[in-house]
């Protein structure tokens, strides 16, 4: 994770509410205008203290007493509106940055998220993002307010005497910027630890429900529970860590807050006794600073918290900011399908050398059989088709052209790949099927069901292709799940196809069916098909074997 400020990852989310400007500019004025309004209920009181003991007071107890009933009922308006302008930009923010983040998630699949903690992602898309909601709702434009205000009711104090100014100013400073720094860095790094931890539990027990028939089947039940058990004590440990800083913020910003009260009064009374300021002057000033620590202490109460905001920020940000290791392409001329092809191509993992110098040529509209043992590189050359890594040597094309050269979205049009392990969602049949191609109809669905022989199975569910088929589609059988994905591929109907293992989980009968299908589509198709199972390449035109990542 990029280590970045407070300050620093304050200023870049301040960065994100360029779009929403005119409504925070609108929540910073309403908001200033609502604390002004909360104030002058106090300041008016006090005039009509002065004029019961019979000093000089601007207005009469009639017009004061109706000027307190206005303020209040403008403090009550102006604070709704505040809040409304200030929520309406946070969740507007929160949409907009959830979106952003999977953008950035899009870019960044497959090569960057291969082997990364799901659960952890999990948690910085739903709870980190809302944490924000903090920031945008609760720090922007309350701290610009305080700071606007502060400087007002300086200048009101002021007009009474600068000693009295200077009073208010330290009070507001220390109460509103001093003390949430402070707190802040006695804070350290509890909340990004926090953050972290609060990932780690998620993807524990994400895991844990995904693994439960194995834990439950092999007694691992109680060791997992303890396992997860440790996670939450050492969160609650953070937790509890954060909640007792917060805590000593209270104390000491109300300390401070008395003891700049009574500053205020001795002051007053000392410039009283000195000639320099009226009893009015002594009365209003001392109220006035009471009653106006509102802003201030909205900043001095998010010192604790702004750890755990910014820790949160921190990891999205990281996200936002985080290169792909494949950049799309996109501008170039669009190209059809004739023909594709590996030309001394190396590749790795890591250290990892998977492909080395490997060659292979696939014609147009031929059936392309490709065998080897587990970790041969069988699978890793579909997704250098698919371009889902850059080769590190060497060169993939198609239709003569490299994979890198063409149009990321052209390239996904020209080919339908199937891998060995079939996603579905938490949707129906037909919507899973769907998302192969978008428009399609009903009857193109029922085609490349019967291609991929799950059309008569799925007439026997008791909704048909409207069945859900459950998280992960836990509700259907692995070969089940296998020709669903193979009916996307179908449906698809690009002209080259790329099928790894498409009959690994299936009996005879079925797979029989399935490779007339593929046998039909070699018309119009071209068909790279990855299989250990002899029966499936009968139907290849062309057969390679792949050992230590070479073609023999």
């Amino acid at each position: 994770m990029k280590k970045r400020s407070g300050f620093a990852v304050m200023l870049q989310l301040i960065g994100l509410v360029k779009p929403l400007t005119l409504y925070m500019l609108l929540a910073i004025v309403m908001g200033l205008a609502g604390h002004l309004a909360a104030s002058f209920i106090t300041i008016f009181g006090g005039y009509g203290i002065l004029h019961v003991l019979g000093l000089p007071a601007p207005w009469t107890l009639t017009v004061l007493a109706a000027a307190v009933i206005l303020m209040a009922a403008l403090r009550a308006g102006l604070r709704y509106a505040e809040q409304s302008c200030n929520h309406y930009i946070a969740f507007q923010l929160l949409a907009l940055l959830r979106d952003r983040v999977f953008q950035s998630l899009r870019k960044l699949a497959p090569a960057k998220l291969e082997g990364r903690d799901k659960g952890d992602l999990i948690s910085v898309i739903t709870s980190d993002i809302e944490l924000l909601e903090v920031f945008y709702a609760h720090t922007i434009s309350p701290a610009a307010i305080a700071a606007l205000f502060s400087a007002l009711m300086c200048l009101f104090i002021g007009s009474y005497h600068p000693v009295l100014a200077w009073v208010a100013l330290a009070a507001y400073l220390v109460v509103g910027a001093v003390i949430p720094v402070c707190i802040s860095k006695a804070s350290g790094e509890s909340g990004t630890i926090f953050r972290q931890q609060s990932g780690l539990l998620s993807s524990f027990v994400l895991d844990s429900l995904r693994g439960l028939p194995d834990i439950l089947q092999y007694g691992a039940g109680k060791k997992r529970l303890e396992q997860m058990n440790q996670h939450t004590d050492t969160l609650a440990q953070y937790e509890e860590e954060m909640k007792r800083i917060a805590g000593r913020n209270v104390a000491i910003t109300n300390a401070v807050i008395f003891l700049f009260d009574i500053a205020m009064l001795f002051a007053a009374i000392f410039l009283y006794q000195k000639g320099q300021l009226g009893f009015d002057g002594v009365l209003i000033c001392t109220i006035v600073l009471m009653s106006s620590f509102g802003p201030v202490v909205a900043l001095a109460n998010l010192g604790s918290t702004l750890q755990n905001t910014f820790a949160a920020g921190n990891r999205v940000l990281d996200i936002l900011e985080e290169q792909p290791l494949v950049e799309e392409i996109e501008g170039q001329s669009e190209i059809s399908f004739q023909g594709a092809g590996a030309e001394g191509v190396t590749f790795a993992y890591g250290e990892e050398t998977i492909l080395n110098d490997f060659t292979v040529t696939i014609p147009e509209k031929k059936i392309i059989g490709i065998v080897g043992r587990s970790g041969s590189g069988k699978s890793t050359l579909l997704k250098l088709f698919m371009r889902f890594w850059d080769v590190q040597q060497g060169r993939v094309n198609i239709s003569g052209k490299e994979v890198g050269s063409i149009n990321t979205s052209n390239l996904r049009e020209m080919e339908s790949f199937m891998t060995q392990e079939t996603h579905l969602f938490h949707d129906s049949i037909r919507n899973n099927l769907r998302i192969a191609k978008l428009d399609a109809t009903d009857e193109e669905i029922e085609a490349a069901c019967k291609k991929a022989s799950v059309h008569d199975f799925i007439m026997t569910l008791p909704r048909g292709y409207d069945t859900p088929v459950g998280e992960l589609g836990d509700t259907l059988s692995s070969g089940e799940r296998q020709r669903l994905g193979l009916a996307r591929a179908f449906l698809h109907d690009a002209p080259f196809l790329l099928l790894d293992e498409p009959t690994s989980n299936l009996d005879s009968l079925n797979e029989a069916v399935i490779l007339r299908s593929l046998g039909e589509e070699r018309r119009d198709k071209t068909v790279i098909l990855v299989s250990h199972r002899k029966s499936t390449m009968r139907i290849v035109d062309q057969l390679y074997s792949v050992e230590q990542g070479r073609v023999s």
